[in-house]
């Protein structure tokens, strides 16, 4: 029992020193998060980041209509984004469920049910998001500078469907819109831009 607890204290640290030794700066992660937005709305953004244990804090009280969420040092690779505020009810409560422990397909379920009881409110107009990700190994942690990112673009459209915007549910060329969990609380048009090689 002993070498058990003495095991599962040492795994703690080990993920404790993991997240204290990837993280950045909250200069540096105002910077990178901003950069997802578009260039004449980043000084203007709000941006949620990590603290040296990993969770999720203000950085950042913007004044207007973006939020962006900072790279989780817990993640592989680099994943910046900036959502529109009419978003946030629904990401915020993502972040609080993924704090409980909930997966990604528990996360969905309880939001799911949440947006169909009316407890959870969704836009009642398209939103853009946009996400702005690379490697790791492409990061200046000093500077917050990304070579070689990729920004994609997410607008959500709850509960559109293939019909009515005549959206395929799926790309048939790279870089084309088209709409992904469409009749869904999750229905969101996809924007990935295609290699420039």
């Amino acid at each position: 029992m002993k070498n058990a607890v003495y095991s599962l204290m040492i795994l703690a640290f080990s993920f404790s020193g993991i997240a204290q030794e990837k993280f950045i700066s909250e200069e540096t992660q105002i910077k990178m998060a901003s950069m997802a937005a578009p260039e004449e709305d980043r000084d203007a953004v709000t941006v949620y980041g990590y603290d040296k244990e990993g969770k999720v804090v203000l950085l950042k009280e913007g004044t207007n209509n973006l939020v962006c969420i900072a790279d989780d040092p817990n993640m592989n690779g680099i994943s910046v984004s900036c959502y529109n505020k009419k978003l946030e009810p629904f990401m915020s409560r993502g972040r609080e469920l993924k704090a409980e422990g909930k997966d990604m397909m528990e996360t969905r379920a309880v939001r799911k049910q949440e947006v169909e009881s009316g407890k959870l409110k969704m836009p009642d107009a398209p939103s853009m998001t946009y996400i702005l990700s690379g490697k790791e190994a492409n990061l200046n942690r000093e500077t917050g500078e990304l070579k070689d990112a990729k920004l994609r673009y997410v607008i959500y459209m709850p509960y559109a469907t293939t019909e009515e915007t005549g959206l395929p549910d799926k790309p048939h060329t790279p870089g084309m819109p088209w709409l992904m969990d469409p009749g869904t609380h999750r229905a969101h048009i996809m924007i990935t831009p295609a290699d420039k090689n």
